[in-house]
């Protein structure tokens, strides 16, 4: 979608406008729910998409069109995902008990072929802090600043983070 046509699409959809809004969804379904999907795992990556969405709605008025509706877009939804991961990450410690704690670990290491490799479910086996940092500087292309204020963590740890990540990747992927 056009920059113009994006921008006025917002401005329509913060006036109520839901045709606007659905041509919004639509054209950035697939990136925010990738985004999910890589920061989360499966089992949480549609309900985060839609809240992001839901969210954004709620936002619009917020939206001043100094930056393009999909950046826009794009930053509210990783900071809704970090805070629900945050969210979900304190609810657990709180509740630790025996059951659930295999699922948690980390599955063993198998080699992959060339024909194999997946690297999606290597992805989803990553430490949560080193699959965020991971996600968002490799495939999103924040800086370690930016990253470093999205979490809430020094520029040290997310360098550390993106370095174990990159490791545990490796090793996984046999390489």
């Amino acid at each position: 979608m056009p920059a113009e046509r994006e921008s006025a699409d917002a401005l329509r959809a913060a006036d109520g406008d839901h045709e606007a809004f659905e041509r919004l969804y639509r054209s950035h379904v697939d990136r925010i729910y990738s985004l999910a999907l890589r920061m989360t795992g499966e089992d949480l990556a549609e309900d985060l998409t839609q809240e992001v969405f839901i969210r954004a709605w709620k936002k619009l008025g917020s939206f001043r069109g100094d930056a393009r509706f999909g950046t826009w877009l794009h930053r509210l939804a990783v900071n809704h995902i970090l805070s629900r991961r945050e969210t979900v990450r304190k609810r657990e410690a709180r509740h630790v008990t025996g059951q659930g704690i295999m699922e948690r670990m980390i599955a063993p290491r198998r080699r992959a072929s060339a024909e194999g490799l997946d690297i999606e479910s290597a992805l989803q086996t990553l430490p949560s802090r080193a699959k965020e940092v991971f996600v968002l500087y490799d495939v999103e292309g924040y800086a370690h600043e930016e990253i470093a204020e999205m979490t809430g963590v020094s520029v040290g740890t997310s360098k550390s983070q993106l370095h174990r990540a990159r490791k545990l990747l490796r090793e996984q992927l046999g390489g």
